[in-house]
């Protein structure tokens, strides 16, 4: 079952922190296994990736193979039905219109000094995108990734995707062929992540790797840091739902479902101030989860990670939801809007009762790659912003640096760096 609590129960706080705390991933340490195989990647290259995939993969195939051909590309995403690709071609366009509005612009003053200042911004050359295979295949995660990055002008998009046995999500293709993606390797696991990291003589090193994995996808991404940038550490899928009495308890069932369903940690909580809806919405679970085709997964999901808390007010569901900083806030209310300023600390928030999660995960046009475990507290979601980087512009006149020559030069001597005070001063002819 569940956990419920109540805000009016003395042992609430106490409840409330030990499930903040509660570990949702997996305790296995692949530090030193994901070490290894990055180390042997970069002494051996594309003989190491083959042998690593076809070992994890249980494939056969070359280094001739490791790429797929434009001809594999196109015959794969010509097996995707008309209505699947055209599902694809609107959540492309929605993704890129969105994103399109976060380019920032080049900006460049003239202070009262005459000093120029501005910031200048320019795309990475080269991303890696990891898309997962097998078991959890996301085409939606290909347009989530390369579109940001397609928008904020990369020139080179490189994908790996695993292939298990060979097999490989046609859908997965046709968005990368929707997104303009011609550079694809079956490879996954932490060997894609080095082999895009450090490069290989048949893949080019990108320098910045995005997109979710498992704990040795993730593992990777991490070590690898430093050599090349990357998004975020990806951990379980998470959603909170505020309601009030005015939500519809099958509907907050069915989005607490949503989330549950893509088990491996994923949690659900409700906060609501009316008691009787978290009773029917508990209920609504039993008899929905009972009709899902992945009903197991959900239901130990739901059983083992969800939670259902009652509280007074909406300011309270506001504040707790701030110390949860949840990846997906549901605020089901008639006012969703006047809950908005209160939560400063979530991955995306979702208004309304009409906006379920679901949405934003495929067609809303917000990036579904987002901070979980917690990590809303002082990370964003995946944007424009994530492929490009800022330089600094400055520029002084002989006037304006000889009236900053003075301070710069004093805090110079402070730090006793008399070689940054003498390429000031040597200007001034001092």
């Amino acid at each position: 079952m569940p956990l419920r609590l109540d805000s009016a129960q003395p042992d609430f706080e106490q409840r409330f922190v030990d499930l903040l705390g509660a570990k949702r991933e997996s305790s296995k340490d692949v530090n030193d296994v994901v070490a290894g195989i990055i180390a042997d990647v970069r002494a051996r290259g594309d003989e190491a990736v083959v042998e690593l995939t076809n070992k994890f993969d249980r494939t056969s195939f070359t280094t001739a193979d490791i790429a797929f051909t434009a001809e594999e590309i196109a015959a794969a995403a010509a097996e995707v039905p008309a209505h699947v690709r055209a599902a694809l071609q609107t959540a492309h366009d929605r993704i890129k219109s969105h994103h399109e509005k976060q380019k920032p612009q080049d900006h460049v003053y003239t202070d009262a000094l005459g000093v120029t200042l501005g910031s200048r911004w320019t795309a990475v050359d080269a991303v890696g995108i990891y898309v997962p295979g097998g078991l959890a295949s996301y085409p939606s995660s290909v347009l989530m990734n390369a579109v940001p990055a397609r928008v904020a002008g990369v020139s080179r998009i490189a994908m790996a995707v695993p292939t298990p046995d060979g097999e490989i999500n046609p859908t997965v293709l046709a968005a990368a062929q929707i997104a303009g993606i011609t550079e694809i390797y079956r490879i996954g696991g932490a060997q894609a992540v080095a082999a895009l990291a450090y490069g290989t003589a048949t893949i080019p090193r990108v320098d910045k790797v995005t997109g979710p994995g498992n704990a040795y996808v993730a593992t990777a991404k991490r070590q690898v840091f430093g050599q090349v940038g990357i998004d975020m550490i990806a951990g379980p899928s998470e959603v909170l739902v505020i309601a009030d009495s005015s939500a519809n308890p099958a509907w907050v069932a069915a989005d607490l479902i949503a989330q549950a369903e893509h088990g491996a940690g994923a949690q659900s909580i409700l906060v609501t101030t009316d008691p009787r809806l978290a009773d029917a919405v508990e209920a609504e679970m039993d008899r929905q989860l009972s009709l899902l085709p992945k009903q197991a997964i959900a239901r130990q999901g739901w059983n083992e990670l969800g939670a259902i808390i009652t509280v007074t007010s909406l300011d309270q569901a506001a504040d707790l939801a701030n110390r949860i900083a949840s990846e997906h806030v549901e605020i089901a209310t008639d006012d969703p809007q006047a809950l908005v300023p209160k939560i400063r600390h979530a991955g995306a928030i979702f208004l309304g009762h009409h906006t379920p999660e679901a949405i934003g995960d495929y067609v809303g046009g917000s990036n579904h790659v987002l901070p979980t475990a917690r990590s809303a507290r002082f990370a964003s979601g995946l944007g424009v912003l994530d492929f490009m980087k800022r330089t600094s512009i400055l520029g002084c006149t002989p006037f304006s640096l000889a009236a900053l020559a003075e301070p710069a030069v004093t805090i110079a001597g402070v730090e006793d760096l008399d070689g940054h005070g003498r390429s000031i001063s040597i200007r001034l002819n001092r």
